[in-house]
């Protein structure tokens, strides 16, 4: 059955990493890697210190989401979802948390060559956001118990990633990837609210209070509808009225057939097992909406358009 999936062999330890969600890191990046092109050249070692960093904390965050989903009681064999390593593949709580451990580590090292390529600052902004990505699920009192974990994802993962990785190729921060980065920090915090709407009714079950909880479902997939919207009227404006704009960001509107279809999706699918492709089409929208801004950014760049 599609979302309970047994892995075994190196599939069990991708499938850790939940690939899908993949995209999360590495859109931030490439979006603000493109808006670079306006005011300087790229760092080709800073672009891929910055990638690899950032994938590594990605996969790590949903490893220890995975733990400690685990040690409170909310995966199962029979559980409906990306999750699975420990319940289903048979994969020992302790190695899934040293895993993850060994990520943090690679990326802190990663993070000290970027420093030291850059400024001192980046180091503490990068430490920042990888103790919320371990209090995200981990900790007395986890982000992703409450109603603000779309927030703090969104956040962290797509706007502070765009301004850190602006920073190191230009050694300045600017308006512009702050503007840009916004709608890319709603896609992404959408991931979440399509997890949380998925796995709504054991999330209430476990005593968590997400937003989804607390405003209901057909509330919820509204909310996702309005601000993807938003998104997408953001680039409008920012595209025909805002310095530095260009007619080339109007490529992310191909994606709106995506935005649609994720939207029926959500609003349709009951069960965690029927809101799995809602999911899916969730983080292809996160990727093709990022790599199209990308692409319109990148030819901004090149042309001056």
């Amino acid at each position: 059955m599609q979302g309970t999936d047994t892995h075994t062999g190196i599939r069990k330890y991708i499938s850790l990493t939940r690939p899908h969600t993949l995209t999360a890191g590495f859109i931030p990046v490439l979006v603000g890697t493109a808006s670079v092109l306006l005011f300087s050249s790229i760092r080709w070692d800073m672009f891929f210190a910055m990638l690899i960093a950032t994938l590594l904390i990605q996969s790590a965050t949903n490893m220890f989401n995975e733990y400690f989903d685990y040690k409170k009681g909310l995966d199962s064999a029979e559980s409906v979802g990306i999750a699975g390593a420990i319940v289903r593949n048979g994969m020992s709580p302790k190695a899934v948390i040293s895993i993850a451990v060994a990520f943090y580590i690679l990326a802190g090292l990663i993070g000290i060559y970027i420093t030291l390529g850059s400024s001192f600052w980046v180091l503490v902004v990068g430490a920042i956001s990888m103790a919320v990505g371990y209090l995200y699920t981990g900790g007395p009192y986890p982000i992703s118990w409450t109603p603000f974990g779309e927030i703090f994802a969104g956040f962290f993962m797509g706007t502070v990633i765009i301004m850190i990785t602006f920073f190191i190729h230009t050694g300045t921060l600017h308006y512009f990837p702050l503007m840009i980065s916004i709608p890319v920090a709603i896609t992404i915090g959408l991931l979440n609210m399509a997890n949380n709407i998925r796995d709504r009714k054991k999330d209430k079950e476990s005593g968590r209070k997400t937003f989804v909880i607390l405003v209901g479902k057909p509330i919820a997939v509204l909310t996702t509808a309005a601000l993807l919207a938003f998104a997408y009227g953001f680039i409008v404006w920012i595209a025909l009225f805002k310095p530095y704009g260009s007619i080339f960001l109007l490529l992310v509107l191909l994606s709106l057939p995506v935005f649609i279809k994720t939207v029926k999706l959500m609003w349709k699918g009951s069960t965690p097992q029927e809101l799995i492709p809602a999911m899916a089409s969730m983080g292809k929208l996160n990727t093709i909406f990022g790599l199209l801004l990308t692409i319109g950014l990148l030819l901004n760049g090149l042309t001056g358009i």
